[in-house]
């Protein structure tokens, strides 16, 4: 499970759709520890190659500096978190009961797969983010809670659909992640009632954060990358195929 977490929570493939493919056929279920152990692990990695913009944003928010670029930037993850908040508050027991739901999870590969390929339309990004643009990005994370849609993939590929910078918008992407991750671990923490769970086996949680945090690391920045190279589209390809994959599987369960 850490490692399908490495590699897809930041290729535009779905971290959530690949682990509930992955549990279902595994038959595994596992406890709230878990989920929230590799949450954790993502969020050190952005943490790690965004630590300088992390810092840069702190110390403006800090001396109230919001007329700099980083401050502005904050700005703008504020700005982009609410409509994320908003989503998942409203819509939270409709995309939880998707989790159970294969054929949702199969059309929502199939979206985002749709979605990546229209990403090659973007052309000349050469604009900054501005007060729409954030918003546009955070509702588009928003709808990422459905398990198949891309958190990355919809996000950069709105940014750039609205021409903004390609490195702004990969790094405005993921310094959305960190309140979005941040509150929704807290929240899980927070209403679990199984969260510590006394038969853990701790030494293979520890083991699973590693190698979400190495494998995370390198994927991350192969993503930056197919980004600059203009290839996200790319993987459009395997989102449809895996999504007409999974959908097919679950006709028969329909009849």
């Amino acid at each position: 499970m850490a490692i399908i977490q490495g590699v897809t929570e930041w290729l535009p493939i779905s971290s959530s759709g690949h682990l509930v493919i992955a549990q279902k056929h595994i038959g595994l279920s596992l406890p709230v520890f878990v989920d929230v152990v590799l949450h954790v692990g993502s969020l050190l990695v952005v943490l790690m190659v965004f630590r300088r913009e992390v810092f840069k944003i702190l110390r403006a928010v800090v001396y109230l500096d919001f007329k700099s670029d980083e401050g502005k930037l904050a700005l703008y993850v504020i700005i982009g978190t609410i409509p994320t908040g908003v989503i998942g508050f409203i819509f939270k027991d409709l995309f939880e009961s998707f989790f159970d739901n294969l054929l949702v999870v199969g059309v929502a590969f199939i979206i985002t797969g749709s979605f990546l390929f229209i990403s090659k339309r973007a052309k000349d990004q050469n604009k900054p983010l501005n007060h729409l643009n954030a918003i546009l990005v955070g509702t588009a994370q928003g709808f990422a809670l459905i398990p198949g849609i891309s958190r990355s993939g919809v996000t950069i590929t709105t940014a750039l659909l609205r021409k903004v910078d390609k490195q702004t918008a990969f790094t405005y992407s993921f310094l959305l992640l960190i309140p979005a991750v941040l509150g929704a671990t807290l929240f899980t923490a927070v209403e679990a009632t199984n969260l510590i769970i006394a038969d853990i086996d701790y030494v293979s949680m520890l083991l699973g954060l590693a190698a979400t945090i190495v494998i995370g690391y390198v994927f991350l920045k192969l993503l930056l990358k197919i980004v600059l190279k203009e290839r996200l589209h790319f993987f459009a390809y395997y989102c449809w195929a895996i999504g007409f994959i999974v959908v097919l599987t679950q006709i028969p369960a329909l009849s």
